[in-house]
């Protein structure tokens, strides 16, 4: 089971890969980087990654409908947001979010950077969730 580098490494050798960052969406902050950033700073993207993530996870609009797990109902807190993974698509790339579950409060995700003419989009989200699903935090 990789840790956070490892997992990281393993995101970067993906087909179009140009960055990837293990980030806590309560804070913002990136708890780990490899790669490029799409402005510069690891840590601006991770902060504006955060925003976005914050979002999908909290408005109810875009979560489980009533009565799924992660809805927030008795019981169900434990499994973490509703959402499973964000897709914003530029005109040069993809931002790939992908939720990862823990035994503490769920609050992290990856975020890969994907090149838009040699990334694939369907593969970085299959490895995405393998890696998600094997990611050791400790």
């Amino acid at each position: 089971m990789p840790g956070i580098d490892e997992c990281l490494l393993e995101a970067m050798a993906l087909p179009g890969a140009r960055g990837a960052s293990l980030v806590d969406w309560t804070s913002g902050l990136a708890l780990g980087t490899a790669g490029e950033s799409p402005v510069g700073d690891h840590e601006t993207t991770a902060a504006e990654t955060a925003e976005l993530a914050r979002a999908a996870a909290e408005y109810e609009s875009l979560g489980a409908g009533p009565g799924d797990p992660g809805t927030g109902e008795a019981g169900d807190a434990a499994k973490g947001p509703p959402v499973e993974d964000l897709i914003v698509t530029t005109r040069t790339g993809y931002h790939v979010l992908r939720f990862v579950e823990t035994a503490f409060d769920s609050s992290v995700f990856l975020h890969l950077w994907l090149d838009r003419t040699e990334g694939n989009l369907a593969l970085a989200r299959i490895r995405l969730r393998d890696l998600a699903e094997r990611l050791v935090l400790g």
